[in-house]
């Protein structure tokens, strides 16, 4: 169990991450934006291991080459786009943050392609993965609602330059996944 839940943190590290970016730089964020982003990066942390575990090790040799630049460029685009609006008074515009479903599915996405390999290393070692991949998508949800909140708190203390740490956050994280993965 000690194991599971160290994956199960590790993994979610990253959906931390951008709940408190997201916590810092939404500004009307009701409790609504922070559960329906939560339960979309557990949604996804639940069903990469599944899928991880279901395509075997055949897939993982093909996936393994390029998983890296995805979460880099997703993360990286993502947190680029997050500086860029805090540049001057521009008005928010709908997709510029999670509160657009089409950011959120990407963010989602990207955080979560390092949970496909843990389906496959569950796979590979025959153990299951329905219960761990609902632990993995459990502890998500609650650091990501505990991210939300504390980049609230973090945003309304530092303003702009909160955002323009959120920005960076991203832009780092998508740098720190494809460094892992190239070293």
């Amino acid at each position: 169990m000690l194991s599971l839940t160290l994956i199960a943190l590790s993994l979610a590290l990253d959906a931390f991450a951008v709940s408190v970016c997201s916590g810092i730089t939404i500004k009307n964020r009701r409790l609504f934006h922070a559960v329906r982003a939560s339960s979309f990066f557990a949604l996804f942390q639940f069903i990469m291991p599944l899928a991880g575990w279901y395509l075997g090790g055949a897939f993982h040799a093909y996936i393994e080459t390029f998983d890296h630049w995805i979460a880099f460029a997703l993360l990286a685009f993502i947190g680029c786009k997050t500086l860029k609006e805090t540049g001057g008074a521009k008005k928010e515009k709908d997709g510029e943050d999670i509160q657009n479903i089409q950011v959120l599915l990407t963010l989602a996405l990207a955080t979560s392609i390092d949970a496909l390999a843990i389906g496959l290393s569950f796979n590979l070692l025959g153990k299951p993965i329905w219960g761990p991949a609902a632990f993995i998508g459990a502890v998500t949800f609650a650091v990501c609602l505990a991210g939300f909140e504390f980049g609230k708190r973090i945003g309304a203390l530092f303003k702009t330059g909160a955002q323009i740490a959120g920005g960076l956050i991203l832009i780092g994280l998508g740098v720190k996944i494809l460094l892992e993965h190239l070293a």
